[in-house]
């Protein structure tokens, strides 16, 4: 497989695989005030961050990572593949707002 390319996971996807007990580590590349406003629980570590803060994402098992809608968190994985040698990140296709759609409708739309 080519590391480069982009791997995506649904947010259906997500939580079926979270409910069957699956460890999925998630990272939030939004900004904190976002995260305040729509929370689905990852560990929060701003785009123009991630590469500065690589050691705190495990290498082993997946990463899912996640924005308001895909395209942060698209680049963040291609920063971090090219960069720093990820091979293990997944974006959330659609973000929190798919996840919202799909999954929780509680979670704020913004």
């Amino acid at each position: 497989m080519n590391n480069s390319a982009l791997r995506e996971i649904t947010p259906l996807e997500l939580k079926q695989r979270q409910q069957a007990g699956e460890r999925i580590t998630m990272i939030d590349v939004r900004e904190a005030f976002e995260k305040e406003i729509a929370d689905i629980g990852g560990v929060l570590i701003p785009k123009a961050e991630i590469l500065n803060r690589q050691s705190e994402i495990p290498r082993d098992g997946i990463v899912v990572i996640y924005c308001r809608s895909g395209g942060r968190s698209s680049s963040a994985i291609k920063a971090l593949q090219q960069q720093c040698g990820f091979t293990n990140l997944v974006n959330l296709s659609g973000g929190i707002l798919r996840w919202s759609d799909e999954v929780d409708s509680s979670i704020e739309k913004y």
